[in-house]
Order: structure tokens, then C-alpha cells, then sequence
């Protein structure tokens, strides 16, 4: 297999990757009332309350929210498919550079500066909506792990556009005398 062959699969795979795990977090937007339940439900079968009991707590909080939200405001829970679907939605902008790498780099640096605007989004928006810093860490944390697969995509793509040959200038073609 060639460096350039090489390359193409290494990249390929890295964003398969990703998207999986874009399309996988963007999905569990969609069931969050049942997800919390079940959360719930797990944490009290494995006593976890004994160990960590503020994740317990919490988990029982933002449970309890959203079934009262469920209940009472439903149009709430929009906002999260509303999130969901644009997870999704970036997921399918993958595609440009599983296809052409070098010409739709600009789609994985837009990824590796999503994930970095997680950080101040999280660091902003927790306390002001009230969530436990360590929860905001475990929130910031998607944007560290999201540059890492990126990070690696995007420097298999300049070596792979240095391996690129370029297209010279145009010979000039003799232009026919105007009449």
C-alpha cells in the first residue's frame, strides 16, 4: 500500500470514528426523560449513592426536572431534538472530508474549533444555569476528547497534501489573430 493509500484509510478511519461518536451523542438527546430514569435506576442498583452520592443527587435533580418539564412543558424538550439533530447534522459535514481529505480540511479545523468553544461555553453557561462545576469539567471534557481524533485527522491531511502532487500553470495557448 502506498503512503498516499495509507494515509487516505488512516483518515478515513479517524473520521468514522468521530462521527460515530457525534452521531451517538447527538442521538441521545432524543430519549433524555427515559435515559435519566435509566441512569437513575443503574446508579441505585449498583450503590453508587454510598460513593459518590452528589452524582446521585444530581442525576435525581435533573431527573426530576426533566419528568416535571416532560410533564408540564413538553415544548422544553424541543430545544434538546433541536440539539440532537444538530449533532446529526454535523455529523453528515464529516462526509466532505471522508471524501476529498485536502480539499475539505476547513470542515475538520471547524470541528477542532467546536471543540474548542465547548470549554467557554461550559465555563459561561454552568454556573449560570446552575451546574456543578464537576459536571461542567465532565462537559468540557467532549471538547478535549473531540480535537484529539481531529488533531490526528488534520495532520494525516497536510502530510497527505504534501504528498499531493499540484497542478503547474496552464501552458499558454497561442490565441488565433483577431480579425
Amino acid at each position: 500500500m502506498s503512503d498516499r493509500a495509507a494515509l487516505v484509510k488512516g483518515i478515513r478511519a479517524w473520521l468514522v470514528f468521530f462521527v460515530v461518536c457525534l452521531v451517538l451523542s447527538g442521538a441521545t438527546a432524543f430519549p433524555l426523560v427515559h435515559e435519566l430514569r435509566w441512569t437513575e435506576d443503574l446508579l441505585r442498583t449498583l450503590s453508587v449513592s454510598e460513593h459518590l452520592p452528589a452524582l446521585t443527587d444530581w442525576i435525581e435533580r435533573v431527573r426530576r426536572g426533566l419528568d416535571t418539564a416532560d410533564a408540564e412543558y413538553p415544548f422544553l424538550l424541543y430545544g434538546t431534538d433541536w440539539l440532537a439533530f444538530a449533532h446529526l447534522m454535523i455529523a453528515v459535514a464529516f462526509y466532505g472530508p471522508y471524501r476529498d481529505p485536502v480539499r475539505n480540511v476547513w470542515v475538520v479545523e471547524f470541528g477542532m474549533i467546536a471543540c474548542a468553544g465547548i470549554v467557554p461555553l461550559a465555563l459561561i453557561c454552568g454556573p449560570l444555569r446552575g451546574i456543578p462545576f464537576w459536571w461542567t469539567v465532565i462537559d468540557m471534557s467532549f471538547g478535549f476528547l473531540g480535537v484529539i481524533p481531529l488533531s490526528v485527522v488534520r495532520r494525516r491531511i497536510k502530510r497527505l497534501e504534501a504528498l499531493t502532487p499540484r497542478p503547474g500553470p496552464a501552458p499558454a495557448q497561442a490565441q488565433a489573430p483577431a480579425v
